[in-house]
């Protein structure tokens, strides 16, 4: 577990995180959030001890960081595997050499770099690229390798840096389902800095939303996107939706097998007066597919309906205030 309190980092007079107060569970896949300049990376910086900070304190399972010598940091950083946005991966090296490289900075042993190397390239599907150089490499092949290296010293910890930017949509969800499928299989933890609402939809768990150095949301990612604060409409680019002016609007979000999902069609058929759909949207949340929608109803009557349907299912939703009579809650 990472227990973040009160964390403030300045670089001279500019100050760059102001009161951080943030835990992050265990298992978790975890989005820092936010447009570029709001000190996602600089966070992930000081809780990986890269970074000094002059204020606070993080505690990652019973270590505070701000505590650690020279050489206790450095042991402290065997179990954070760093994923960078661009591969950084040595041109010169074939793939093997670099996935090998963190284990031959620390001394091991050739037969059991041989093993290490060989299980983790499986593992990231490139078994038949060793001997190839990074320039014979796709984007996506490229940031396979960092994701190997970055698995060498087995640590408890991945920390990915806008790891996915440079990647084209269809491949960056083949490696955020990777990360997810390594998370599971090593019982790691996972932290993503990130701007693409892509990648904290696909695989995060629970996000903080970063501004000017400070957090302005947290929680779930499908609570999140359900009560859509200020600090995540400005980040979706979005603007004050129109929504209708009669009846009670109802933001929803579920998980789900299928985007053919029934709430609607059940909702409707039990409802007295109409229902309608005012907009919708399906991701997929920590690799479940997922639906954000929005339903108009006429009827009070159909209000207390909806919601006692919603309760029972466990479905998140809000009774919008925009909009129609929202005093139903």
């Amino acid at each position: 577990m990472i227990k973040i309190e009160n964390l403030s980092k300045s670089y001279g007079d500019v100050n760059v995180l102001h009161d951080i107060d943030l835990s992050i569970e265990t298992g978790q896949i975890y989005g820092l959030v936010g447009t570029s300049g709001v000190g996602k990376s600089t966070l992930l910086g000081c809780i990986n001890g890269l970074e000094e900070y002059q204020k606070g304190s993080i505690r990652v399972d019973d270590v505070k960081v701000e505590t650690l010598n020279e050489k206790n940091m450095r042991e402290f950083r065997k179990n954070m595997g760093m994923i960078f946005q661009h591969s950084a991966l040595v041109n010169r090296k074939t793939v093997f050499k670099n996935i090998a490289l963190p284990l031959e900075c620390w001394g091991y042993d050739r037969i059991d770099i041989k093993k290490r190397v060989y299980r983790l390239a499986e593992m990231v599907g490139l078994e038949d690229k060793l001997e190839s150089k990074p320039e014979e490499l796709s984007g996506g092949q490229k940031q396979r390798v960092a994701i190997a290296r970055a698995l060498t010293l087995e640590p408890k910890y991945l920390l990915s840096d806008e790891s996915t930017s440079a990647l084209d949509p269809n491949t960056t969800i083949s490696i955020l389902k990777l990360m997810d499928e390594i998370r599971k299989e090593m019982g790691l933890t996972v932290i993503v800095v990130t701007h693409e609402m892509q990648v904290v939809q696909n695989i995060c768990e629970r996000m903080a939303i970063l501004e000017g150095g400070m957090v302005s949301a947290e929680g779930s990612v499908t609570d999140l996107f359900v009560d859509k604060p200020e600090s995540l409409i400005r980040l979706l680019g979005e603007g004050e939706k129109k929504l209708p002016s009669i009846g009670v609007n109802i933001s929803l979000s579920l998980v789900t097998d299928s985007v053919e999902n029934p709430v609607v069609f059940e909702l409707s058929r039990m409802a007295k007066k109409e229902i309608s759909l005012v907009d919708a949207s399906f991701f997929n949340s920590g690799m479940k597919k997922s639906c954000n929608m929005t339903l108009n109803i006429r009827s009070k009557d159909d209000v207390k309906m909806a919601i006692d349907y919603m309760q029972k299912r466990g479905i998140n939703y809000k009774v919008l205030n925009s909009g129609g009579d929202s005093s139903v809650q």
